[in-house]
């Protein structure tokens, strides 16, 4: 339902904004308005699902900061520090058969390379490396384990205020390819589970 519900947001942002841009320029206003942004080189920002995530029922507990340089006009490079926790497997999450008999925190940082393409349309591919604790039902951490993490990302970013503040909706491809020293009671929920996802993504932040 929570993916549903901001599928049905990102969408409703890329239809209204993308008819609402201006038309282009002419190139000399587009190269002093692209020198413009090369002193606004860094950003820092996060995701909507922090906003999201503490009007649900059941929160994640969700935390995302994220660090940008942009190196040249096209090229971007960026720092993820990340947080969640869960309690069933993410490959099936909110519709999983079953739950773990407790819960997993994890904490990772990850990099990654944004490339813009046409006008504002961008990929980014990030890495990131979580620590697992994990904790039975009466809340008691019982061992750690290890997730690496990989988000494949096609979105498009809208700027305002003279290009100070930027959201960007897109669409994720996320996969898990190592995931271990799961609990065997974690591990009997887990098997079976996909060890990847799509879903939508709506992160914001501010240059500077």
């Amino acid at each position: 339902m929570k993916s549903f519900s901001l599928t049905i947001l990102i969408c409703a942002i890329f239809t209204a904004m993308a008819f609402g841009q201006e038309p282009a320029q002419e190139d000399t206003v587009l190269a002093d308005a692209r020198k413009q942004e090369l002193n606004k080189r860094h950003f820092i920002g996060s995701s909507l699902w922090v906003l999201y995530d503490k009007f649900t029922p059941d929160p994640a507990r969700f935390y995302q900061l994220n660090y940008g340089y942009h190196y040249t006009q096209k090229d971007v490079f960026i720092v993820e520090a990340i947080t969640w926790e869960y309690s069933e497997p993410l490959g099936t999450y909110e519709n999983s058969e079953e739950k773990y008999p407790g819960k997993i925190r994890a904490y990772g940082i990850g990099v990654g390379y944004q490339r813009f393409h046409w006008k504002n349309l961008f990929t980014t591919i990030v890495a990131t490396p979580f620590l697992q604790q994990f904790y039975d039902s009466d809340d008691k951490k019982i061992q750690k384990g290890f997730q690496l993490y990989l988000q494949f990302i096609l979105g498009y970013r809208f700027e305002f205020f003279n290009k100070l503040l930027f959201i960007e909706p897109a669409f994720t491809f996320k996969y898990w390819p190592v995931n271990t020293n799961f609990p065997k009671s974690f591990a009997d929920i887990e098997d079976g589970a996909p060890n990847y996802k799509f879903e939508p993504s709506l992160n914001f932040g501010f240059r500077f």
